[in-house]
């Protein structure tokens, strides 16, 4: 049994369930990694981290793929101080619904990403400097294969599930047709086959704010020891809006003011709590993201279309993909929609897949698949449990399900 990335609780601050204290690690490929777009990074690093153990035949393994802004930190804390878990610690841990006392699961840095994996801000060895607008384009195919070159040097032939919400729900889709035999459950959450036009018209608005920023200088604002703090703040707060339904924004905030008065003459020092708390998440977001990274992870988000090279068909791109899905959506979800979801499980039922949905009926907008749901929370673990009887010794062909469709609405 390999040794875990999990280490015991050593203060009181750690809540049960936590997966623990957890350090991440560097995985280092250093043969060419060849892009969708035709270009070649010279050698790649991706940073990930583990919790719970993998078992003797290597079939508990779950791999997590992370959302627009996300990163590798999925569950637990960094140290006994550390005050901001994972950002998926609600589903992650000992008796959650991702139960580490069943599986091992691994969350990962994306490539192009901002939080120690190969992105824009590393260093092009060609150049010495940082790699800035000039990173190669990327899609979602090439996290996709990248993630499987970690799932190689782990010595892990087929995942149990591959999990994603939003961005990460269209690389668990995407794992499904690329590479059949290595997964035997793929979990959607909150996602779609391809963004709406509304959609891409956000994230087109969002990139204009970063590269109108003066201090963008067209990505390369490290060279000018500066950093596009206002573009991207606007940028996130675009994104808060779109994630927050109208009735959680109205119930949270209001017309609460944080300060000042309706007294006329005093206007101008008015700020309504909502605007208080976007201007907070930008200013935080900007301190800590970067606005190349911001950039593309937005353009994967756009390039992607997983009938595009099937003919438009999403049935016949679905057919060669051997797994159980379960999808999930959230009734006040406007970004992505739970139209997005059902039009995804008729493309599996008409490609005559195994499909369990839910549709859960959840105030808090499209970060309902973070928060902590308990209809959501219900739904998904009861699917993990099933997953997780899989988890031992078995004949190849057993791993394979038949079509068994079925559609549920909670």
């Amino acid at each position: 049994m390999s040794e875990p990335n999990t280490y015991p609780a050593t203060s009181m601050l750690i809540a049960p369930g936590s997966a623990g204290i957890v350090e991440p690690k560097k995985a280092h490929f250093g043969q060419p990694f060849t892009v969708s777009c035709g270009r070649i990074l010279p050698s790649i690093d991706i940073v990930y981290e583990t919790y719970g153990q993998l078992n003797a035949d290597k079939s508990n393994a779950v791999l997590i793929c992370h959302a627009l802004s996300g990163d590798h930190h999925a569950a637990g804390l960094h140290s006994a101080d550390d005050k901001k878990p994972g950002w998926w610690d609600n589903y992650i841990g000992p008796g959650k619904a991702i139960d580490t006392n069943h599986f091992y699961v691994v969350s990962l840095n994306n490539l192009g990403g901002c939080a120690g994996s190969t992105g824009p801000s590393s260093i092009n060895p060609e150049t010495g400097k940082q790699w800035g607008p000039d990173f190669p384009t990327l899609r979602v195919r090439d996290w996709v294969e990248s993630q499987r070159m970690l799932a190689d040097k782990l010595q892990i032939a087929q995942w149990a599930a591959v999990i994603g919400g939003s961005l990460g729900g269209m690389q668990a889709m995407r794992w499904a047709l690329e590479y059949p035999d290595r997964l035997r459950h793929c979990v959607v959450i909150a996602s779609a086959m391809k963004l709406s036009a509304q959609n891409i018209a956000f994230n087109k608005t969002s990139r204009t704010a970063i590269s109108s920023d003066p201090d963008f200088h067209g990505g390369r604002y490290h060279e000018h020891n500066t950093l596009p703090k206002r573009g991207l703040a606007i940028a996130r707060m675009i994104g808060h809006i779109t994630y927050l339904s109208d009735n959680v924004m109205g119930e949270k905030f209001g017309r609460d003011l944080r300060s000042g008065s309706f007294e006329r003459g005093i206007e101008s020092e008015l700020e309504f709590q909502v605007e208080s708390y976007l201007r907070h998440q930008g200013d935080v977001f900007s301190e800590s993201f970067d606005a190349n990274t911001y950039m593309l992870m937005t353009r994967a988000l756009d390039f992607f279309d997983l009938a595009r090279e099937y003919g438009d068909d999403p049935v016949k791109a679905f057919a060669a993909a051997k797994c159980r899905f379960l999808v999930v959506s959230f009734t006040s979800d406007w970004r992505f929609a739970p139209e997005r979801s059902r039009e995804l499980v008729q493309a599996l039922i008409g490609a005559e897949k195994s499909v369990s949905y839910a549709e859960i009926d959840a105030p808090q907008g499209h970060d309902s698949f973070l928060l902590p749901v308990e209809r959501y929370n219900q739904v998904f673990s009861a699917y993990m449990q099933y997953a997780a009887k899989e988890c031992v010794s078995q004949p190849d062909d057993q791993h394979q399900p038949q079509a068994n469709t079925e559609v549920h609405h909670a």
